[in-house]
C-alpha cells in the first residue's frame, strides 16, 4: 500500500505537439504551427496544464537559446529545416510533429534545461520570441509567473487550479 502511495505522488511532466495547421502569412508563404499540451504536477511548472501553439522557427529559436545556456548538455536534435515544405504532405507533416514531440520530451527530462525561463514561457504563453527574450532579461513590466497566469486567464480551456 505505501508503494501506491509513493507512485501516485511521482512527478510527472507529460507533453503532446499536436494538432498541426497551415497558417498563411501571406499567398506566398504558408507555415505550419503546432498546439503543445502540458500535463504536469511538478513542482517546476506555474501553471500544471496549459496548450499553446508553436511553429517551426519557434522551436530551432527554443533549442538555440536552450544550447546557449547550457553549452556543457548535448541538445536533442529537431527535424531539418525543410525549404519547401509540402504543406500537403501528411506524412512529412507526421514525421515533424514527431520529431518536435520527442524534442520536447527530451528536453523535459533534463533538470539544467527545466531551470530555463524561456522554456517555461514557450510551454506555457503565447509570447513571441523577442517578448519571451524581454521577459526573461527583466525588460518588462511583468515576471515569467505572472506571463503565464495571464496566459492561463487568456485561454480557459482546462478548470481553474486551486491554489
Amino acid at each position: 500500500m505505501e508503494n501506491k502511495m509513493k507512485d501516485s505522488k511521482k512527478e510527472f511532466i507529460t507533453v503532446w505537439v499536436r494538432d498541426p495547421q497551415i497558417q498563411k502569412e501571406d499567398s506566398w508563404h504558408p507555415f505550419v504551427d503546432y498546439e503543445i499540451c502540458v500535463h504536469t504536477n511538478s513542482m517546476c511548472f506555474t501553471k500544471k496544464t496549459s496548450c499553446v501553439r508553436r511553429r517551426y522557427k519557434e522551436f530551432a529559436w527554443l533549442r538555440q537559446r536552450l544550447q546557449d545556456n547550457a553549452v556543457l548538455i548535448s541538445l536533442p536534435e529537431i527535424p531539418p529545416k525543410t525549404t519547401f515544405l509540402s504543406t500537403s504532405n501528411a506524412k512529412v507533416l507526421e514525421q515533424r510533429r514527431q520529431g518536435l514531440q520527442e524534442f520536447l520530451e527530451k528536453v523535459l527530462q533534463s533538470n539544467i534545461l527545466l531551470s530555463d525561463s524561456r522554456l517555461h514561457l514557450f510551454l506555457q504563453t503565447q509570447l513571441s520570441t523577442t517578448e519571451i527574450e524581454a521577459c526573461v532579461s527583466g525588460l518588462t513590466d511583468y515576471t515569467v509567473t505572472d506571463a503565464v497566469h495571464r496566459h492561463a486567464m487568456s485561454n480557459q480551456r482546462f478548470p481553474v487550479e486551486e491554489a
